[in-house]
C-alpha cells in the first residue's frame, strides 16, 4: 500500500511553505489526490510517495554541457602608417 502525507508534511520535510506545496498542486506540477467530500469546499490533498519522488526528480539540476571554446582567428601583422 503507498503512504499518503499531506502538504503541510511535505512541506516540513522539504523545509519550505505549505503554500508553495499548494502551489505546486494548482499549477498540476506535483500530482495529489483530494480526499474532501464534493460538496465541500476546501481540498484534503494527499500526495503519494511516488508522486513527490516523480516530482523531485524532475526538478533535479543536471550538468550541462559544456561548450568547446572557439578560438578567434589572430589578426594578420598589420602595418601601421602614421
Amino acid at each position: 500500500m503507498t503512504s499518503y502525507r499531506t502538504p503541510p508534511q511535505i512541506a516540513e520535510q522539504l523545509g519550505i511553505a505549505t503554500s508553495k506545496v499548494l502551489a505546486w498542486i494548482a499549477r498540476g506540477e506535483l500530482s495529489a489526490v483530494n480526499l474532501a467530500a464534493a460538496t465541500s469546499t476546501r481540498p484534503r490533498w494527499r500526495i503519494s510517495r511516488d508522486a513527490l519522488e516523480t516530482f523531485l526528480s524532475s526538478r533535479q539540476s543536471r550538468p550541462k554541457s559544456v561548450p568547446t571554446k572557439v578560438r578567434r582567428a589572430r589578426m594578420p601583422n598589420v602595418k601601421s602608417y602614421v
